[in-house]
Protein backbone atom coordinates (compact mmCIF):
# COMPACT_ATOMS: atom_id res chain seq x y z
CA UNK A 1 0.00 0.00 0.00
CA UNK A 2 1.24 3.44 -1.27
CA UNK A 3 0.37 5.52 2.32
CA UNK A 4 1.50 8.94 0.31
CA UNK A 5 1.96 10.15 -3.38
CA UNK A 6 4.38 13.02 -3.71
CA UNK A 7 3.82 15.35 -6.94
CA UNK A 8 6.88 17.01 -7.70
CA UNK A 9 6.42 19.28 -10.41
CA UNK A 10 9.11 19.73 -13.21
CA UNK A 11 9.65 23.05 -15.17
CA UNK A 12 13.60 23.29 -16.74
CA UNK A 13 14.42 21.64 -13.11
CA UNK A 14 17.67 19.72 -13.83
CA UNK A 15 19.84 21.92 -11.39
CA UNK A 16 17.77 21.18 -7.82
CA UNK A 17 15.27 18.56 -8.90
CA UNK A 18 17.40 15.49 -7.60
CA UNK A 19 17.64 17.44 -3.77
CA UNK A 20 13.35 17.26 -4.02
CA UNK A 21 13.35 14.13 -5.36
CA UNK A 22 15.80 12.27 -2.70
CA UNK A 23 14.40 13.90 0.11
CA UNK A 24 10.99 11.89 -0.47
CA UNK A 25 13.24 8.38 -1.55
CA UNK A 26 13.96 8.13 2.37
CA UNK A 27 10.26 6.65 3.15
CA UNK A 28 11.16 3.91 0.45
CA UNK A 29 7.71 2.13 -0.69
CA UNK A 30 5.74 3.85 1.64
CA UNK A 31 5.47 6.56 -0.71
CA UNK A 32 4.59 7.10 -4.60
CA UNK A 33 6.68 9.77 -6.03
CA UNK A 34 5.31 11.19 -9.64
CA UNK A 35 7.90 13.52 -11.50
CA UNK A 36 5.95 15.14 -13.79
CA UNK A 37 8.00 17.08 -16.73
CA UNK A 38 5.88 20.37 -17.73
CA UNK A 39 7.52 20.07 -21.12
CA UNK A 40 11.11 20.87 -20.27
CA UNK A 41 13.63 22.10 -22.91
CA UNK A 42 17.11 20.67 -20.84
CA UNK A 43 17.64 17.56 -18.97
CA UNK A 44 14.64 17.20 -16.88
CA UNK A 45 13.02 14.41 -18.30
CA UNK A 46 16.32 12.25 -18.87
CA UNK A 47 17.04 12.74 -14.80
CA UNK A 48 13.11 11.66 -14.03
CA UNK A 49 13.44 8.65 -16.15
CA UNK A 50 16.51 7.62 -14.73
CA UNK A 51 15.47 7.98 -11.41
CA UNK A 52 12.33 5.56 -12.42
CA UNK A 53 14.39 3.20 -13.78
CA UNK A 54 16.36 3.12 -10.26
CA UNK A 55 13.75 2.66 -8.47
CA UNK A 56 10.90 1.19 -10.31
CA UNK A 57 8.82 0.58 -7.45
CA UNK A 58 8.89 4.17 -6.42
CA UNK A 59 9.04 6.75 -8.89
CA UNK A 60 7.09 7.78 -11.93
CA UNK A 61 8.10 9.98 -14.70
CA UNK A 62 5.88 11.70 -16.92
CA UNK A 63 6.40 13.58 -19.88
CA UNK A 64 3.81 16.39 -21.13
CA UNK A 65 3.57 18.94 -23.18
CA UNK A 66 3.79 22.56 -21.12
CA UNK A 67 0.51 23.65 -19.00
CA UNK A 68 2.13 25.18 -16.06
CA UNK A 69 2.06 24.47 -12.75
CA UNK A 70 -1.44 23.55 -11.87
CA UNK A 71 -1.59 21.50 -15.15
CA UNK A 72 1.66 19.66 -13.85
CA UNK A 73 -0.15 18.97 -10.28
CA UNK A 74 -3.41 17.87 -12.14
CA UNK A 75 -1.52 15.13 -13.86
CA UNK A 76 -0.16 14.15 -10.65
CA UNK A 77 -3.84 13.90 -8.70
CA UNK A 78 -5.09 11.90 -11.79
CA UNK A 79 -2.75 9.44 -11.19
CA UNK A 80 -2.10 8.98 -7.64
CA UNK A 81 -2.74 5.56 -6.00
CA UNK A 82 -1.41 7.07 -2.48
CA UNK A 83 -3.87 7.38 0.53
CA UNK A 84 -2.73 11.09 1.13
CA UNK A 85 -1.37 13.48 -1.25
CA UNK A 86 1.41 16.13 -1.01
CA UNK A 87 2.98 18.43 -3.55
CA UNK A 88 6.73 19.31 -3.26
CA UNK A 89 8.09 21.57 -5.87
CA UNK A 90 11.04 21.03 -7.71
CA UNK A 91 13.31 23.52 -5.91
CA UNK A 92 12.08 22.81 -2.26
CA UNK A 93 12.72 19.85 -0.59
CA UNK A 94 11.36 17.69 2.44
CA UNK A 95 13.20 16.69 5.81
CA UNK A 96 13.83 13.40 5.95
CA UNK A 97 13.05 12.73 9.52
CA UNK A 98 10.22 14.57 9.67
CA UNK A 99 8.77 12.71 6.34
CA UNK A 100 9.66 9.18 8.68
CA UNK A 101 7.73 10.71 11.29
CA UNK A 102 4.74 11.56 9.33
CA UNK A 103 4.52 8.26 7.50
CA UNK A 104 4.61 6.54 10.57
CA UNK A 105 1.70 8.25 12.03
CA UNK A 106 -0.47 8.04 8.84
CA UNK A 107 0.11 4.68 9.49
CA UNK A 108 -0.71 4.89 13.57
CA UNK A 109 -3.91 6.36 11.87
CA UNK A 110 -4.65 3.72 9.68
CA UNK A 111 -4.28 0.89 12.36
CA UNK A 112 -6.64 2.66 14.74
CA UNK A 113 -9.08 2.50 11.81
CA UNK A 114 -9.48 7.05 11.99
CA UNK A 115 -10.62 8.76 8.79
CA UNK A 116 -8.66 12.27 8.61
CA UNK A 117 -9.13 14.58 5.52
CA UNK A 118 -5.66 16.67 6.09
CA UNK A 119 -2.32 16.13 8.00
CA UNK A 120 -0.48 19.44 8.84
CA UNK A 121 3.02 19.73 9.54
CA UNK A 122 5.25 23.02 9.64
CA UNK A 123 7.04 24.40 7.04
CA UNK A 124 10.80 26.50 6.90
CA UNK A 125 11.77 29.54 4.79
CA UNK A 126 14.76 28.20 3.63
CA UNK A 127 15.74 31.73 2.48
CA UNK A 128 19.11 32.69 1.35
CA UNK A 129 21.89 34.03 3.24
CA UNK A 130 19.77 34.48 6.13
CA UNK A 131 21.23 32.24 9.23
CA UNK A 132 17.76 31.48 11.24
CA UNK A 133 15.38 30.37 9.15
CA UNK A 134 11.30 31.32 10.09
CA UNK A 135 9.48 28.44 11.10
CA UNK A 136 5.87 27.90 10.54
CA UNK A 137 4.18 26.58 12.78
CA UNK A 138 0.42 25.77 14.07
CA UNK A 139 0.73 25.65 18.37
CA UNK A 140 -1.65 26.89 20.02
CA UNK A 141 -3.74 26.87 17.00
CA UNK A 142 -4.08 23.33 16.14
CA UNK A 143 -4.46 20.39 18.82
CA UNK A 144 -1.18 18.50 18.42
CA UNK A 145 -1.14 14.58 17.63
CA UNK A 146 -5.11 13.90 18.26
CA UNK A 147 -7.40 13.62 15.33
CA UNK A 148 -9.48 17.37 15.29
CA UNK A 149 -12.24 18.84 13.91
CA UNK A 150 -12.83 22.77 12.86
CA UNK A 151 -14.62 23.36 16.44
CA UNK A 152 -11.54 22.69 18.19
CA UNK A 153 -9.61 25.15 16.14
CA UNK A 154 -8.31 28.31 17.50
CA UNK A 155 -7.51 31.56 15.93
CA UNK A 156 -4.74 31.50 12.94
CA UNK A 157 -2.19 34.47 13.02
CA UNK A 158 -1.26 36.38 9.95
CA UNK A 159 1.97 34.16 9.09
CA UNK A 160 -0.39 30.80 10.05
CA UNK A 161 -2.53 30.21 7.24
CA UNK A 162 -2.38 27.26 5.29
CA UNK A 163 0.07 26.55 2.71
CA UNK A 164 0.37 24.27 0.06
CA UNK A 165 3.92 23.64 1.94
CA UNK A 166 2.06 22.72 5.24
CA UNK A 167 -0.81 20.45 3.82
CA UNK A 168 -1.54 16.77 3.36
CA UNK A 169 -4.70 16.06 1.55
CA UNK A 170 -6.58 12.88 1.52
CA UNK A 171 -6.25 12.12 -1.86
CA UNK A 172 -10.12 11.54 -2.21
CA UNK A 173 -10.62 14.72 -0.79
CA UNK A 174 -9.50 15.96 -4.26
CA UNK A 175 -11.38 13.93 -5.95
CA UNK A 176 -14.75 14.92 -3.94
CA UNK A 177 -14.22 18.66 -4.71
CA UNK A 178 -13.00 17.70 -8.40
CA UNK A 179 -10.11 19.78 -7.84
CA UNK A 180 -8.71 21.14 -11.18
CA UNK A 181 -5.94 23.67 -11.41
CA UNK A 182 -6.08 26.26 -14.28
CA UNK A 183 -3.31 25.76 -16.85
CA UNK A 184 -0.44 28.78 -17.52
CA UNK A 185 -1.17 30.57 -14.35
CA UNK A 186 0.91 31.02 -11.75
CA UNK A 187 -0.42 31.19 -8.04
CA UNK A 188 -2.68 28.29 -8.27
CA UNK A 189 -1.38 26.89 -5.38
CA UNK A 190 -4.02 29.05 -3.42
CA UNK A 191 -6.60 27.19 -5.15
CA UNK A 192 -4.95 23.82 -4.33
CA UNK A 193 -5.18 24.73 -0.44
CA UNK A 194 -8.50 26.97 -0.58
CA UNK A 195 -10.89 24.81 -2.37
CA UNK A 196 -10.93 21.58 -0.32
CA UNK A 197 -11.41 22.95 3.24
CA UNK A 198 -15.46 23.22 3.41
CA UNK A 199 -15.00 18.94 2.30
CA UNK A 200 -12.25 18.31 5.48
CA UNK A 201 -14.40 17.19 8.29
CA UNK A 202 -10.96 16.06 10.26
CA UNK A 203 -7.45 16.77 10.63
CA UNK A 204 -4.36 15.72 12.12
CA UNK A 205 -1.28 18.33 13.37
CA UNK A 206 1.94 16.70 13.94
CA UNK A 207 4.51 19.62 14.99
CA UNK A 208 7.57 18.38 12.81
CA UNK A 209 9.68 20.89 10.28
CA UNK A 210 8.31 18.92 6.94
CA UNK A 211 8.67 21.20 4.44
CA UNK A 212 11.65 23.47 3.31
CA UNK A 213 10.34 26.30 0.97
CA UNK A 214 13.34 27.62 -0.56
CA UNK A 215 13.63 31.35 -1.38
CA UNK A 216 16.67 32.81 -3.38
CA UNK A 217 16.11 32.38 -7.10
CA UNK A 218 15.84 35.58 -8.51
CA UNK A 219 12.93 34.15 -11.17
CA UNK A 220 11.27 32.75 -8.62
CA UNK A 221 7.31 33.65 -8.70
CA UNK A 222 7.67 34.83 -5.33
CA UNK A 223 10.19 37.11 -5.67
CA UNK A 224 8.71 40.50 -5.21
CA UNK A 225 9.64 42.02 -9.02
CA UNK A 226 8.28 39.09 -10.32
CA UNK A 227 5.07 39.14 -8.48
CA UNK A 228 4.81 42.28 -9.71
CA UNK A 229 4.94 41.61 -13.43
CA UNK A 230 2.37 39.08 -13.13
CA UNK A 231 0.04 40.52 -11.05
CA UNK A 232 -2.90 39.90 -13.45
CA UNK A 233 -2.48 36.14 -12.90
CA UNK A 234 -2.21 36.84 -9.10
CA UNK A 235 -5.62 38.95 -9.16
CA UNK A 236 -6.69 35.82 -11.85
CA UNK A 237 -6.36 33.00 -8.80
CA UNK A 238 -7.89 35.58 -5.98
CA UNK A 239 -11.30 35.84 -8.03
CA UNK A 240 -11.27 32.76 -8.53
CA UNK A 241 -10.96 31.80 -4.71
CA UNK A 242 -13.82 34.78 -4.40
CA UNK A 243 -16.16 32.72 -6.65
CA UNK A 244 -15.46 29.86 -5.23
CA UNK A 245 -17.30 30.27 -1.93
CA UNK A 246 -20.39 32.33 -0.32
CA UNK A 247 -18.28 32.71 2.76
CA UNK A 248 -21.77 34.19 4.56
CA UNK A 249 -23.52 30.64 3.83
CA UNK A 250 -21.04 28.75 5.11
CA UNK A 251 -22.19 27.38 8.67
CA UNK A 252 -19.26 26.01 10.52
CA UNK A 253 -17.98 29.49 11.80
CA UNK A 254 -14.71 28.28 12.63
CA UNK A 255 -13.92 27.27 9.23
CA UNK A 256 -15.96 30.45 7.70
CA UNK A 257 -13.67 32.64 9.77
CA UNK A 258 -10.14 30.72 8.72
CA UNK A 259 -11.32 31.03 5.24
CA UNK A 260 -12.39 34.65 5.51
CA UNK A 261 -8.49 35.10 6.53
CA UNK A 262 -7.32 33.19 4.01
CA UNK A 263 -8.97 35.42 1.65
CA UNK A 264 -7.80 38.45 3.34
CA UNK A 265 -4.14 37.26 2.97
CA UNK A 266 -4.67 37.29 -0.85
CA UNK A 267 -6.59 40.17 -1.09
CA UNK A 268 -3.71 41.91 0.83
CA UNK A 269 -1.13 40.13 -1.40
CA UNK A 270 -2.70 41.32 -4.68
CA UNK A 271 -3.36 44.57 -3.35
CA UNK A 272 0.47 45.96 -1.40
CA UNK A 273 1.85 44.68 -5.50
CA UNK A 274 -0.55 46.55 -7.32
CA UNK A 275 0.33 49.82 -4.93
CA UNK A 276 4.30 48.80 -5.08
CA UNK A 277 4.07 48.75 -8.87
CA UNK A 278 3.65 52.54 -8.56
CA UNK A 279 1.30 53.16 -11.75
CA UNK A 280 -2.40 54.49 -11.94
CA UNK A 281 -3.30 51.26 -13.82
CA UNK A 282 -2.21 49.21 -10.98
CA UNK A 283 -4.44 51.39 -8.56
CA UNK A 284 -7.14 51.04 -11.16
CA UNK A 285 -7.00 47.26 -11.28
CA UNK A 286 -6.94 47.12 -7.16
CA UNK A 287 -10.12 49.44 -6.86
CA UNK A 288 -11.81 46.91 -9.44
CA UNK A 289 -10.71 43.84 -7.18
CA UNK A 290 -12.16 45.21 -4.42
CA UNK A 291 -15.01 46.00 -5.93
CA UNK A 292 -15.20 42.43 -7.63
CA UNK A 293 -15.30 41.40 -3.79
CA UNK A 294 -17.91 43.98 -2.85
CA UNK A 295 -20.41 41.89 -5.75
CA UNK A 296 -19.85 39.00 -5.40
CA UNK A 297 -19.81 38.72 -1.60
CA UNK A 298 -20.45 42.14 0.18
CA UNK A 299 -20.74 40.70 3.47
CA UNK A 300 -17.75 39.21 3.43
CA UNK A 301 -16.40 42.27 2.11
CA UNK A 302 -17.69 44.35 4.47
CA UNK A 303 -15.37 42.19 6.80
CA UNK A 304 -12.53 42.02 4.83
CA UNK A 305 -12.60 45.97 3.92
CA UNK A 306 -13.16 47.05 7.65
CA UNK A 307 -10.49 44.87 9.11
CA UNK A 308 -7.21 46.27 10.26
CA UNK A 309 -5.80 45.62 7.49
CA UNK A 310 -8.56 46.06 5.07
CA UNK A 311 -8.40 49.48 6.41
CA UNK A 312 -4.64 50.08 6.17
CA UNK A 313 -4.81 48.77 2.41
CA UNK A 314 -7.51 51.41 1.40
CA UNK A 315 -5.94 54.63 3.02
CA UNK A 316 -6.57 57.37 0.69
CA UNK A 317 -3.64 59.49 -2.00
CA UNK A 318 -0.09 59.18 -1.94
CA UNK A 319 0.19 59.31 2.41
CA UNK A 320 -2.44 56.10 2.76
CA UNK A 321 -0.26 54.28 0.12
CA UNK A 322 3.42 54.49 1.30
CA UNK A 323 1.57 53.51 5.01
CA UNK A 324 0.41 50.31 3.67
CA UNK A 325 4.03 49.77 2.08
CA UNK A 326 5.53 50.56 5.15
CA UNK A 327 3.17 48.09 6.96
CA UNK A 328 4.06 45.87 4.48
CA UNK A 329 7.69 45.75 4.24
CA UNK A 330 8.20 45.99 8.47
CA UNK A 331 5.54 42.57 8.38
CA UNK A 332 7.53 41.17 5.38
CA UNK A 333 10.95 41.40 7.52
CA UNK A 334 9.28 40.22 10.66
CA UNK A 335 7.43 36.87 8.91
CA UNK A 336 10.90 36.60 6.10
CA UNK A 337 8.64 35.05 3.45
CA UNK A 338 10.69 37.37 0.76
Amino acid sequence: MKYLTVVIPCYNSQDYMAHAIDSVLVAGDDVEIIIVDDGSSDSTAKIALDYQQRYPSIVRAISQKNGGHGAAVNTGMNLATGKYFKVVDSDDWLDKSALLQVIETIKMIERQEEVIDMFIANYVYEKVGVKHKKVVNYRHVLPTNEVFSWQQTGSFKLDQYLLMHSVIYRTQILRNCHLQLPRHTFYVDNIFVYYPMPYVQKMYYLDVDLYRYFIGRDDQSVNEKVMISRIDQQIFVTKQVIDKYQLSTITNKKLQRYLRQHLTIMMVVSSIMLIRAHTADALIKKQKLWNYLKKKDERTYRKIRHSLLGIGLNLPGKTGRKIAELGYLVTRALIGFQ
